[in-house]
């Protein structure tokens, strides 16, 4: 019984994944994209561009995109494998999101994931930093950040 609801619950996330790929292809949003690595469904890249009105300008920062098998009620692990002077992003990727933990819906797609992630590119939360001194330094010296962040970018993101 458990091995049919285990690949019932495969059948539906594949269904689910190609409905958004298809959706992705038809209409990209702005600033990211995605794709499945190779012919792994549950495996996939992204892309987000580093938005104008920030420090991450001009920037391609790529992403890891782990499905699980019980997507969409489970959230997808997300990770920077580009290097980014961010708040809410640490060394190896890790990204403090809400909805990639306690705030996900499986109303949410891959593709509502990316802008998310994009907009924290432009509207990080320092108050609830993952790297506490690049929070401290987002809050007592913005250009000195945005500075470190270009920096970042130019380095590591072109």
């Amino acid at each position: 019984m458990a091995a049919v609801l285990y690949f019932e619950s495969i059948k539906g996330a594949v269904r689910r994944l190609n409905k958004e790929l298809k959706d992705l292809k038809s209409d990209p949003p702005a600033y990211c994209s995605a794709c499945p690595i190779g012919d792994d469904l549950f495996h996939w890249q992204g892309t987000i561009m580093g938005p104008e009105d920030s420090p991450y300008a001009g920037g391609v920062f790529c992403l890891d995109i782990i499905i699980p098998s019980d997507y969409p009620f489970k959230p997808p692990k997300v990770t920077f494998t580009t290097h980014v002077y961010h708040c809410n992003i640490d060394d190896k990727g890790f990204i403090c999101a809400d909805i990639l933990k306690d705030q996900w819906s499986p109303s949410l797609t891959i593709t509502k994931v990316l802008l998310s992630i994009c907009s924290f590119l432009t509207t990080p939360n320092p108050d609830e930093p993952l790297v506490p001194e690049i929070g401290l330094l987002y809050n007592s010296d913005r250009a000195l950040h945005d500075a470190m962040a270009r920096e970042w970018t130019a380095k590591y993101a072109m």
